[in-house]
């Protein structure tokens, strides 16, 4: 299998970043949030954009509805609205 790194600085594949994405990450910063890339030197930003933007992330119509798109997030919220 080969790897194909999108942040050299801590080792993340682009499987990894699709990953993120399809768990809910939607923005660098999100997939940031999810295994530090881009939070180095930066460089890999535009390379995730750009997965991000090849339609990695399943759940882009909950963000542009202002929805809560984190698997964390929204199993917060159902526990919540359970108690």
């Amino acid at each position: 299998m080969t790897r194909v790194y999108v942040c050299s600085c801590f080792g993340v594949t682009e499987q990894q970043v699709k990953k993120h994405a399809a768990d809910g990450a939607c923005t660098p910063r999100q997939i940031a949030s999810a295994c530090k890339a881009g939070t180095d030197c930066g460089s890999c930003v535009r390379r995730i954009q750009a997965i991000l933007g090849r339609g990695a992330c399943p759940r882009r119509e909950l963000a542009d509805q202002g929805m809560p798109v984190l698997a964390e997030v929204a199993e917060a919220e159902v526990l919540e609205e359970a108690a």
